[in-house]
């Protein structure tokens, strides 16, 4: 699981731009993160306090990780290592190494819930969501201050501009690593890796374009994030036949790999970090909106698709129920239930 939800974070850096061996030194913060957390939890400290302490952790190695591709460091290796561990998007790391630690499948059920009226579930699973975010925040703005990093929330781009080779390899990673967390079975993590592809280069495709040099329609995050959900969600209504796996085993872990989590902290982030400058309430609040809407749009994306399915199939599964049972009264093998 561990090694799940670390190379889970290192296909969302891949996704936010970076090269691959920057991939591999946010895997390896994430997993020794992971493994952290998962320690801390089984000597029963609080949860919210091992979520601080894991997503520091996990930064302080990202940030260590940036050394290796220094000419200080490299001008002691030989070439043939310089050219494996060097990387040109040393401090993408940064942004998705604690990534294993965004609560999305509590995100999506909170907004599903609240679609169907569950409320008071929802707002139980919201609150969650709040103090898990805040915790990761808190553990990352302490990293980033002691590390001294100044330009992680600022300025660090997140726009990818890799093929979408690398998208669809990031995104089946990251759907298949983040479902090993949430113990989908084994036999079904192919199928949630081509989910991960569909949801993901649909969202970039629609999301991207010309204003940002990649190839798609630019119509924003918050579009893209629907459509694709949408798309993945109506496709799970058809893999749940064939499947024989509930649509949310599918559909959730398919949409995981394009949870704005980066912009959900930066937002906190931004607020911890404050100093009076103007535009940093603006540039907080730009990313707390954008990273709402699009997670907003990811869990409507998801869960129409759903429940029109139900009550568009549920008349036609009482009809044959009852087809069944007429047949099976005509030739004498079953009784109605009221005889």
């Amino acid at each position: 699981m561990a090694i799940g939800a670390g190379f889970a974070c290192g296909g969302f850096c891949v996704q936010f731009g970076c090269d691959w061996p920057a991939f591999f030194y946010a895997s390896i913060a994430a997993i020794l993160g992971f493994r952290l957390r998962a320690w801390l939890n089984s000597t029963g400290s609080n949860g919210y306090v091992n979520i601080a302490i894991a997503a520091c952790f996990s930064t302080i190695l990202a940030w260590l990780s940036t050394f290796i591709s220094t000419p200080a460091f490299e001008s002691g290796l030989p070439d043939w290592l310089v050219a494996v561990l060097h990387s040109d998007t040393r401090w993408h790391p940064l942004m998705a190494c604690a990534l294993f630690i965004v609560p999305g499948v509590p995100i999506i059920n909170f907004v599903c819930d609240m679609i169907e009226n569950h409320f008071e579930m929802g707002l139980n699973r919201a609150i969650n969501t709040v103090l898990m975010v805040a915790a990761m925040s808190f553990g990352i703005s302490l990293a980033i201050m002691v590390c001294g990093v100044d330009n992680f929330a600022k300025d660090l781009s997140m726009t990818p501009h890799n093929n979408y080779i690398n998208y669809s390899i990031a995104a089946a990673i990251s759907a298949m690593g983040f479902s090993m967390i949430f113990n989908i079975p084994r036999r079904l993590l192919w199928v949630v890796a081509i989910g991960g592809i569909i949801a993901v280069c649909t969202r970039n495709f629609v999301n991207l374009g010309p204003s940002n040099n990649n190839i798609g329609l630019d119509m924003g995050l918050t579009i893209g994030s629907l459509v694709g959900s949408l798309l993945i969600s109506w496709i799970c209504v058809k893999w749940t036949h064939v499947f024989h796996t509930p649509h949310h085993c599918l559909s959730i872990p398919s949409v995981i790999p394009m949870i704005p989590g980066v912009l959900m902290y930066r937002f906190l982030f931004a607020l911890i970090q404050m100093h009076g400058i103007v535009g940093e309430v603006t540039d907080a609040v730009h990313n707390g909106v954008k990273a709402s809407l699009a997670t907003m749009c990811i869990a409507i994306g998801v869960a129409v698709p759903n429940i029109y399915a139900r009550k568009w199939l549920m008349p036609m599964r009482k009809q044959k129920l009852a087809k069944l049972i007429q047949e099976r009264e005509e030739r004498g093998i079953f009784k109605a239930f009221d005889e």
